[in-house]
Formats: C-alpha cells, structure tokens, sequence
C-alpha cells in the first residue's frame, strides 16, 4: 500500500481538525501518541510525512493527504531533500513554498501554518541559508516560525512537569509551537 492510499484511507477513520505534521523522512517515525499523552498535549495528531518529500511534491500532498483533515494547525517541515534545489535556485524553493501556503490558507483562513527549520547540528552553510530564507518566508506569510537548526539544552522531564502543572489548575490552552516543535521534532527518547 502506497504512502498516499495508506493516509487516504487513515483519513476515512479521522476526526477534522487538529494539528497536522507534514514532514519528510526523519518526521515519520516521530512517536505521536508517546508524546501527546506524556506532554498532556490536548489536540488530535496526525502525521503526514513522506520518505521522499520534497517541495515540488508538496503542493500535490497536501492536497490529498493533509487537506481532507482540515486542519486547525499545519507544521510544515520541509526542505531536507531540497538542498540541491535550494542551492541551485533559492528563488524557485522559495516561490514554491509559497505557494504551498497559499494553497493552505485558501483551504482554511484559520489555520495555524508554522515553518519548522531543518536541524542543522554540523553548521552545514547551504541549511544555514535555507533556514534563514524560512524565517523569512514565515515572517512575510505571517506564519509562525520554529527554530530548531541548533542544538539547545532541553529538559524534556522538567518541560512535562511544567504542562502538567498548568494542566492541574484547569488551563487548557493551546500550545506554543515552539514548544509543539521541541517535543514533536527534537525530543530523542
């Protein structure tokens, strides 16, 4: 069964809304229900990924797999396996991705969009400028932006123990995405 008839058929069984993972290779295998339910997070998950996702495939993706769950938040974590791209045409990447948000916020005008950067742990120049070139397509899409390129200390223990804690006093409040992004893409079990 195909990625796409796989989550095709995933969709049938899905409640609509919800935050949307929409990543590639490393974001498949990400541990959602671990997560959710040792984070206390208070949202439907779903995970869309692709093995080979780039951002010429993106467009058509999310229009079958992603867009039928009508999402409330869509965390875009692409560019990985556009490096080649992104070095030899910033522009085309760019215009690209654009136009993949456009394509979200036309579907949903409520819809959370963040821009999740790629970790760039070894300092790799072209994900350095890939990544800055993110930022500024969040900041000018007026989406959100979630840096995750460098290595930062995260206590992933103290973060639970600081949500449990809102959650006991009855606040149930939707999460930063900086912090839905430190716990769905860097937390390292």
């Amino acid at each position: 069964m195909t990625e796409i008839k796989k989550y095709s058929a995933l969709n049938e069984l899905a409640e609509k809304g919800g935050t949307i993972i929409f990543g590639g290779k490393e974001d498949k295998n990400i541990p959602l229900c671990e997560l959710k339910q040792a984070f206390e997070l208070n949202s439907k998950f779903y995970n869309r990924s692709f093995e080979n996702l780039t951002i010429t495939k993106a467009y058509e993706l999310y229009k079958s797999c992603v867009a039928p769950l009508e999402p409330d938040t869509v965390l875009l974590h692409i560019g990985e396996n556009d490096l080649a791209l992104f070095n030899e045409s910033p522009d085309k990447f760019i215009g690209i991705y654009r136009e993949l948000i456009s394509e979200i916020k036309s579907d949903n005008k409520k819809c959370r969009i963040a821009i999740v950067s790629l970790k760039n742990y070894e300092g790799d120049i072209v994900k350095a400028k890939l990544n800055e070139q993110l930022k500024y397509l969040a900041d000018s899409e007026r989406c959100e932006f979630a840096d995750i390129s460098e290595k930062k200390v995260w206590n992933p223990i103290a973060t639970r123990d600081a949500v449990s804690f809102v959650f006991s006093f009855g606040l149930k409040v939707q999460k930063p995405i900086y912090d839905l992004a430190k716990i769905l893409f860097c937390f390292k079990g």
